[in-house]
């Protein structure tokens, strides 16, 4: 083999490894890119799980208060409907006991 051919060896073989690295380079690249968006994917997706649970939990937690608040409504419309009705039993006394004191 004579000395250029050696030499024009040298340089295809430097051509083909500049080649390989140029591409390994664009691969890293890609792999990275691909990697990056991955990740957000994964953390939008994540953070759309999170917000749909925890409305969720509002509008358990909602319910549970909106239920609790009618039983206690209901409780207070039973007292109020009580109160009235004994007061309506007690008011023929209370005016005879008011008239009886302004007669005496």
């Amino acid at each position: 083999m004579s000395h250029a051919d050696v030499l024009r060896t040298i340089r295809e073989a430097e051509d083909a490894a500049s080649s390989t690295i140029s591409k390994a380079e664009s691969d890293s690249s890609s792999i990275i890119q691909k990697a990056r968006l991955e990740a957000t994917e994964s953390i939008q997706n994540s953070r759309s799980d999170s917000e749909s649970a925890a409305q969720k939990i509002v509008s358990d937690s909602r319910a549970a208060a909106e239920g609790e608040a009618a039983k206690v409504s209901k409780e207070g419309d039973a007292s109020i409907a009580a109160i009235h009705s004994s007061g309506e039993k007690n008011r023929k006394k209370a005016l005879k006991v008011i008239l009886d004191a302004f007669r005496a």
